[in-house]
């Protein structure tokens, strides 16, 4: 619809409502006039006419377009004042250029070159502007709906002319006939024809009209019948003045007696002086008169400088009268009529621009309360961020009581505190519900663990992915605590950004640097307020240390104090209530950032709290329940990072005011030792709990850089990195490019080292770890399945994992316990050479400490650790081969006399021997398609114990007398063995060897020790044979020469 403004300007034919001079167009004649002479009176005619009602519209038939142009004599045409897109796209053609910033209002020759029912339309000009960013496909459809509306119109008005033609001739014959008898009325007949002439020639008329009227009508050429004279004067002709001389007569008797009768009251020359004088002092004065719409039109359009401008104007008009005044009662005279006149006038005028200005004022009182930006590139926060000094630069110009930097600076604090305090008590009811929710949830079973702790990768050129450390819910819950702390603590972007922003506002107010720019005011009346006093500073600065001391107490209750137990007294406001100034935050996204994985928060039902169950995490508020170390750790760094670089932030404020609890700075250091404190306690239960569990890591699949161990000790490794990498970030307050060690603003540093007791607590942690997960790699290579419980189900009696993970080349057959504890062996000696030592290193460069101790008893540990391991694998083995010497050694045809025509020396070795040799085959087979590191450690061990069984048995009371048999039969078989695993023997075998042929020795007669000599040559020839015979069943038991593969 029209507005009142367009309807105006519409109705009276102007250009504006405020024109500053008449139209000399509006002084010109529009009517229609005859071209006939006017007729001559006997006294001038004055015919009264209002001079404005040529702005009045006309009351004749003529009806104009609705909407047309009209030309500068007033005269409509058929150019519309505004169109709609031709092309279908915009509702209106003369917004769209009035928004690319064209003056279409004011240039009606370039407004009509846009308009399509102007005959200066211009398609390049208006494709080039209107459809400036439009597409090929828009133009063609824009093309596509012209050519329909063409089509359109084209057919209606076929259509009808069609439907209607019979009325169109009948209209047409009707106008004829109108016209004829008109003007024939008072015409003198003509003469009849005569025979011998053709008749006068006749208007033609419509044939569809007189085609059934006889010869004889009434319009027929000569039978016209005389007319009256009275009738002579209406007809349509020139001399009778087409119809109105018969009232020019009276009209013009009637004008003289009005003039007789009104002429002194309407044209007295007193009232036409005064007219004049009225008119002229408006002239004069017109100032006066504009001021006042002036300055609503400004106030309208927010154009604060044509305000200011128009107000110091009306001021002066003012002045002016009230120097008149004080002119006039110095000279004791009194005032003209003209003076008279203008002070009034003046004084309706500032009457009138004082209360717009007032009014005005209290608008700007309340947006200046009201203009609040944030830290954002975006244009719109750009624009609100110079809003507020708009505002008090007007309202210091126009001059006001109470200072409007004071109001500003008061106003502002008063949101930020709010949005503070709504922020905090927001946080921490949205974080308990979600800790409620997962303490009340079911515990992750170590699969689930596992699958988390595998998620850190051992090639360092790999980052963690965060959203694997832990469950969904859980990583739910860590970032809605680290969205909840950025949208509180960042510097780029937080709430607290807007407080720096807004002190470092009001510091430049301070220092007087803000006011610069500022005005004065009207003859300085302003400038009391360009300063602020000592009262209003000490109040800001105490409101900014109250601000502060809500953010440092917030954050020590959080993570200091235990959970709440009564989380509706947090209730003040509701969590889902909405600031007046801020959008409202929809409940679907009201708990979590990513929504959907919790239910929506209901304050009427509230989640009882989490069972107690005496775990560790029950008593932080900030640690979610049944986390793991790894994810705690990652975003608590972050979190302490964020919280550091607050603190700095907010002590580089440098606020002179001192709370009742101490000074700020003081304060804020407890606060960052408190809350670290607290997190590297979280962290360190945390990581107990987890070195419990560590054994899950082994899921028996080959290292794919050494297939002699497994996945082990390289996961463990990344674990253990990254758990220390993320708690040296906690302890030191330090990650990413900057540092919690260095202000950012005043170079304020609130972040002190870490006390020896947090050291002492990582330390005996990082030492726990360790033990705890030795002891477990040997509980589940002696146990297997049954070490980790009922919760890891897998096939078999193994930790492997579904087959369909891992490929069967990297995963071994776990089912066995003797393939476990080689595994584990190999697994324990890289603990020992590389991933401990790594470790200790690793710890003491991020926290700068030395462990010798903890060195020490680490290695001690490992050492028992692999005894053990290497005991009960190679146990089963000794006691097989002590038990099959024995029996051997033992038995009747241990010692066989030689048969006839062979000599004593002519003997195999015993059974037992080959039965021993041939378990040793299977072991080195076992441990060389398992971990052949191991061979040469496992074999000599079995060697030895080999040798140990043979003199425990030579010694036993059962063989009382070796005859020259049974020595000959054992010297074969101890030389057959040691000369067999010679490549495995060692300083201990080859003593307890020498100590079997003492006791041999000893246990002989002198006649058989002479026949030994006798037949050492044969006994040595045999040996030989034997040896070479079975070269290639104990063939593994040869050195590999140098080069040989």
């Amino acid at each position: 619809m029209e507005s009142t403004e367009t309807k105006l300007l519409n109705k009276y034919n102007i250009p504006t409502l405020f024109p500053a001079q008449w139209p000399e167009e509006k002084d010109r004649d529009t009517d229609s006039e005859d071209d006939a002479p006017r007729t001559t009176a006997a006294h001038p005619i004055r015919r009264s006419k209002s001079r404005y009602s040529v702005l009045e519209s006309s009351g004749g038939v003529r009806r104009g377009v609705p909407g047309a142009e009209k030309t500068r004599e007033g005269v409509e045409n058929l150019v519309q004042k505004d169109e709609t897109d031709p092309l279908g796209s915009y509702p209106s053609v003369v917004q769209v250029l009035r928004q690319r910033g064209l003056p279409v209002e004011e240039d009606v020759k370039l407004r009509n070159r846009f308009l399509l029912s102007s005959t200066t339309f211009s398609p390049s000009l208006f494709l080039s502007q209107v459809h400036s960013s439009a597409s090929t496909d828009s133009l063609l459809q824009g093309l596509e709906f012209l050519s329909r509306s063409i089509e359109k119109k084209s057919a209606s008005l076929k259509i009808l002319v069609e439907s209607n033609f019979e009325r169109f001739v009948g209209a047409k014959a009707t106008i004829d006939r109108v016209y004829n008898e008109m003007r024939d009325v008072g015409k003198e007949p003509d003469a009849p024809n005569s025979p011998g002439r053709r008749g006068g020639h006749l208007r033609a008329t419509s044939g569809g009209s007189f085609s059934g009227r006889g010869g004889t009508g009434p319009l027929s050429p000569g039978m016209i019948k005389p007319v009256p004279s009275d009738k002579k004067k209406n007809a349509l002709l020139k001399e009778s003045e087409y119809g109105v001389q018969g009232i020019k007569v009276p009209l013009t008797e009637v004008a003289v007696k009005a003039e007789e009768v009104w002429g002194p009251a309407l044209g007295g020359r007193e009232k036409e002086d005064t007219l004049k004088a009225i008119l002229a002092s408006v002239e004069k004065h017109r100032g006066l008169f504009e001021v006042g719409a002036a300055i609503q039109d400004a106030i309208r359009r927010k154009d604060h400088e044509t305000i200011v401008e128009e107000y110091t104007r009306a001021r002066k008009f003012a002045e002016d009268a009230r120097y008149v005044v004080v002119q006039a009662n110095d000279k004791r005279a009194p005032l003209a009529d003209a003076d008279i006149h203008l002070i009034i006038v003046t004084a309706r005028m500032w009457a009138d621009v004082e209360a717009q200005i007032e009014s005005f004022k209290r608008d700007a009182w309340k947006r200046l309360a009201a203009t609040h930006f944030k830290k954002q590139e975006s244009p719109t926060e750009q624009a609100k961020s110079t809003e507020h000094m708009e505002l008090i630069s007007i309202m210091l110009e126009l001059g006001v009581e109470d200072n409007p930097i004071w109001v500003w600076l008061l106003s502002r604090h008063e949101y930020l505190k709010y949005r503070v305090v709504h922020t905090c008590d927001r946080a921490r009811v949205e974080i308990e519900i979600l800790r409620r929710h997962l303490g009340n949830g079911a515990k992750p079973n170590l699969r689930m663990l596992s699958k988390h702790l595998r998620s850190v990768p051992t090639n360092n050129s790999l980052s963690v992915d965060p959203a694997k450390l832990d469950s969904l819910k859980v990583i739910d819950f860590w970032e809605h605590v680290h969205a909840s702390m950025t949208t509180l603590l960042s510097s780029n972007g937080g709430i607290l950004s807007e407080i720096l922003d807004y002190w470092d506002i009001a510091q430049s107010f301070i220092e007087g640097r803000a006011q610069r720019s500022l005005p004065m005011g009207f003859n300085n009346q302003s400038s009391v307020h360009h300063k602020l006093t000592p009262a209003n500073v000490g109040e800001l600065e105490q409101g900014l240390a109250d601000v502060v001391n809500v953010i440092r107490e917030f954050l020590l209750a959080f993570f200091s104090e235990p959970p709440v137990e009564d989380v509706s007294a947090l209730f003040s406001p509701a969590p889902n209530t909405p600031t007046p100034t801020t959008p409202r935050t929809p409940m679907s996204a009201l708990l979590s950032p990513s929504g959907g994985r919790f239910p929506r928060f209901d304050p009427n039902n509230v989640p009882p709290p989490s069972p107690t169950r005496g775990e560790a995490w029950e008593k932080y508020a900030f640690w979610p329940p049944n986390s793991n170390a790894l994810s705690g750790s990652h975003y608590l760094s972050k979190t302490l990072l964020l919280i550091g670089l607050a603190a700095n932030e907010m002590a580089s404020l440098r606020i002179t005011q001192t709370g009742p609890s101490g000074r700020l700075d003081e304060n804020l250091r407890t606060l960052v030792g408190g809350v670290r404190e607290r997190c590297v306690q979280a962290v360190c239960a945390a990581w107990n709990t987890d070195a419990e569990n560590l054994k899950v890591l082994e899921d028996w699949t080959r290292d794919p850089d050494r297939r002699d161990i497994t996945n082990m000790p390289s996961r463990f490794l990344a674990v253990q990195t990254f758990l220390l990498s993320n708690l040296q970030k906690i302890m030191y307050v330090t990650g990413g490019e900057s540092s919690g060690g260095g202000g950012a603003r005043g170079g304020t540093d609130v972040v002190v080292p870490p006390s020896g007791k947090l050291l002492q607590m990582v330390r005996s942690q990082f030492v726990t770890s360790l033990y705890r997960t030795l002891s477990g790699m040997v509980e589940c290579a002696e146990k297997g399945r049954r070490a980790l419980g009922r919760d890891f189900e897998v096939k078999g009696d193994d930790l492997t994992v579904a087959e369909d993970e891992w490929s069967s080349a990297t995963t071994v057959d776990a089912s066995k316990q003797s393939v476990r504890l080689l595994l584990t062996l190999s697994n324990m000696s890289t603990f020992s050479t590389e991933t401990t030592p790594h470790l200790l290193t690793t710890f003491e460069t991020l926290f700068s400490i030395s462990l010798p101790e903890e060195s020490s008893r680490i290695r001690d540990v490992l050492s028992q650790l692999d005894a053990q391991l290497f005991r009960s694998y190679t146990k089963p083995h000794t006691a097989r081969i002590a038990q099959t010497i024995e029996a051997g050694i033992s038995s009747p045809t241990w010692a066989p006399e030689p048969p006839s025509g062979k000599g004593v020396a002519d003997r195999e070795p015993s059974p037992y021997v080959m039965e021993v040799l041939l378990g040793l085959v299977i072991v080195h087979t076992e441990v060389i398609s398992t971990s052949p590191s191991l061979i040469p450690r496992i074999l000599r061990s079995l060697f030895e114990s080999t040798t140990s069984a043979l003199i425990a048995t030579f010694n036993s009371p059962t063989l009382p007398r070796f005859p020259l048999s049974s020595l000959l039969q054992a010297t074969l078989d101890v030389e057959f063995m040691a000369q067999t695993l010679s490549s495995y023997t060692s300083e201990r075998a080859s003593k307890t060897q020498t100590e079997i042929y003492q006791v041999l020795d000893a246990k002989t007669s002198n006649e058989a020790r002479v026949r030994l000599q006798e037949e050492l040559g044969a006994l040595r020839g045999v040996l030989k044979r034997e040896r070479e015979g079975t070269r290639g069943a104990f063939g593994c038991f040869r050195r590999a020469k140098r080069g040989e593969k």
